[in-house]
């Protein structure tokens, strides 16, 4: 049995799989398998990943059904202590799975154990996420998970492990969430489960900025389900405030792209106190304007200059 069984979906990433591969297998603790899920690729990714020489390595193949599914069973798959999730586009620093091993051995009874990180927008710019009531030094279990993760989540796929017993009990990823299956999972756990953290960063995030996000898009997202969260908020305002912003962000997609009935249903349930000035004067401007607006923020943040709406 392995330590770690490292899963990864791959979907048309034959520009980034090698490299991410690559990262992996450059990892100084070594106790582990990688589990590749090729769901459904029309490019070359699968015969690069099965052109490397090391028995750690499974690959999977499955016709095209999503990321939570392509997940779901490389959890399945798996045979290590811990999960340790990889988009196929990202990359490991060589201490990335020994700070997870260490962090697992100082506190054994978590349900989510990560890594920090950098985030890669441009081709020469970083943004290094910054978390509420968490300093850069600290080690440990976030006293407040919810509260800490903004204005970044701590939790982010490809720098956390998670214990695959837990996975187990929660039933992984939702399969018929298309957007924010992640987002969902991670709080399914932490509300349950302490959550914790390092305090080197051993990974980076290669952003995707879309070159178009279109009508069309948007209005075939298939969300997460927030009113399992209902009575959960109601004990824990920090997990209200944290889910709120995600209501107001999918509210505000639909609305830029003109489904008010949509962006009505998400916002109606956030708390007036957690909608900023901002928020209010974009949800009283023509879409038109919004979607122009999108678009430069976008173009900006490609050569590096990056903002918020939400702060």
């Amino acid at each position: 049995m392995a330590f770690f069984s490292v899963v990864i979906p791959l979907f048309n990433k034959a520009n980034h799989i090698e490299t991410t591969i690559k990262s992996i297998l450059s990892q100084t603790f070594t106790d582990y398998e990688i589990i590749v899920i090729n769901d459904g690729s029309t490019d070359n990714g699968e015969a690069l990943v099965r052109g490397f020489n090391d028995d750690r390595i499974q690959v999977y193949n499955q016709e095209n059904q999503g990321v939570s599914i392509a997940r779901n069973l490389g959890i399945e798959k798996s045979k290590g202590k811990l999960i340790a999730l990889m988009d196929a586009d990202d990359f490991w620093l060589p201490d990335h799975l020994q700070e997870l091993a260490n962090l697992f051995q100082d506190f054994p009874d978590c349900g989510i154990y990560c890594s920090r990180h950098k985030i890669k927008i441009s081709k020469k710019h970083f943004k290094i996420p910054v978390y509420n009531g968490i300093n850069e030094s600290f080690r440990g279990i976030v006293s407040d998970y919810f509260f800490s993760n903004r204005p970044f989540r701590i939790t982010w796929t490809s720098s956390l492990a998670i214990p695959k017993e837990i996975l187990e009990k929660i039933e992984g990823f939702t399969p018929n969430v298309t957007n924010g299956q992640d987002l969902e999972l991670w709080t399914k756990i932490g509300i349950k489960y302490p959550v914790a953290i390092t305090n080197k960063t051993t990974a980076i995030y290669n952003f995707d900025i879309p070159n178009s996000v279109t009508k069309n898009h948007v209005n075939s997202m298939k969300l997460m389900d927030f009113e399992q969260f209902k009575l959960s908020e109601k004990e824990n305002p920090s997990l209200k405030n944290f889910l709120d912003l995600y209501r107001i962000e999918y509210g505000l997609r639909y609305y830029i792209f003109e489904n008010k009935e949509k962006a009505s249903f998400y916002l109606k349930d956030v708390d007036p106190q957690n909608i900023n000035l901002k928020i209010q004067l974009l949800l009283k401007m023509p879409s038109v304007f919004l979607r122009l607006f999108l678009k430069s923020k976008n173009t900006l943040k490609r050569i590096g200059f990056d903002f918020s709406i939400y702060d």
